[in-house]
């Protein structure tokens, strides 16, 4: 089939390609962003394959049914960019790769606790200027720490096995409990009661209508105080303003992201030599204790493969069949 693979970077060049050595597809590669004014690019393809920040709206959606597009090939787990509704009412189908590697995330969320509480960067920067002071780099134990889980699926389940292996105290919560994080002895609790033990809050759940800024002012004044929060789920589950102010109150005590809620115009891009017009997340980078990653959680090597094999796997089943397992209901 004809696919246009849209904010491809030269890593999703390489791999979609190894993939597809035996998929028989015809891969064409854009740089832009898929949004409503560059829905020209996709004119005649009858596959789209399109990652986070691409802008998959109700107008986007109706411009490239016109176009003879069919299927919506996401090469990502989460769908929250995309108008599932506006797609099944023009008869397009939307699939994902629901599982690329956990691990990666997970490891990068237990990377983002140690930086925050071990201070790393700014020991890594001290010495390589002489300054060889330990003032300041005062960090605490994991060990015996309290660390609390939100959203224990594929990934949060990884990210409690690697924090039991560090000796800290689980506690969860999510709608359904996971057999395999009971196991662990995590324990599940009320959002309210996560939040007032843990001493480190990670978020592990989806973006949804119901999830989305779920940590906010309210939930903000129930942290235990200099608590950690963490995110590497989706930019939109935290109100960044809040934090702001719960950073300048000294509520939260540190704070890690891989993710942010605005970051579909900064994020993957090189803007080096331009001037940032955001000014929220100018504001996050003046805080000593916060720490910002660019959303590469999920960047590994064999995340990156996992991800071109199912895409493909995905387009290929779509052409033989009409389905895939992995398509994206309206219900989900």
């Amino acid at each position: 089939m004809k696919v246009a693979v849209f904010s491809s970077k030269k890593y999703d060049r390489h791999f979609l390609s190894e993939a597809n050595a035996d998929g028989g597809h015809e891969l064409v590669f854009f740089e832009p962003k898929l949004t409503s004014k560059t829905t020209a690019l996709a004119s005649g393809f009858p596959v789209i394959c399109a990652f986070i920040n691409d802008q998959l709206d109700g107008d986007t959606i109706s411009a490239i049914a016109l176009g003879g597009t069919k299927l919506i090939a996401l090469r990502s787990a989460g769908f929250n960019n995309v108008d599932i509704q506006a797609a099944n009412k023009l008869g397009i189908t939307v699939v994902r790769v629901p599982a690329y590697s956990p691990y990666a995330v997970a490891e990068h969320a237990a990377g983002l606790i140690l930086t925050l509480n071990r201070q790393y960067h700014r020991a890594y920067n001290r010495v390589r200027e002489s300054n060889f002071s330990l003032q300041g780099l005062l960090g605490f134990d994991l060990h015996g720490s309290t660390v609390g889980i939100v959203g224990t699926g594929k990934i949060g389940i990884c990210f409690a096995q690697i924090m039991k292996g560090f000796g800290c105290n689980l506690l969860a919560y999510d709608i359904y409990q996971n057999p395999a994080c009971l196991e662990l002895g995590v324990k599940y609790v009320e959002l309210s009661e996560l939040l007032g033990k843990s001493d480190i809050v990670s978020l592990h759940c989806p973006l949804t209508p119901e999830s989305h800024h779920l940590i906010n002012a309210t939930t903000l004044e129930q942290f235990k105080s200099g608590a950690m929060l963490i995110n590497t789920s989706r930019g939109g589950l935290v109100d960044t303003k809040a934090v702001i102010d719960a950073l300048k109150s000294k509520k939260l005590g540190y704070l890690g992201l891989d993710v942010y809620e605005l970051e579909g115009d900064l994020f993957f891009e090189d803007l080096s030599q331009e001037v940032i017009q955001d000014d929220i997340f100018q504001r996050l980078l003046t805080f000593p204790n916060v720490v910002i990653t660019a959303h590469q959680a999920f960047f590994t090597q064999n995340a990156l493969e996992n991800i071109a094999q199912t895409t493909i796997s995905n387009i290929t089943e779509f052409e033989k069949t009409g389905e895939c397992v992995n398509t994206v209901s309206s219900e989900q």
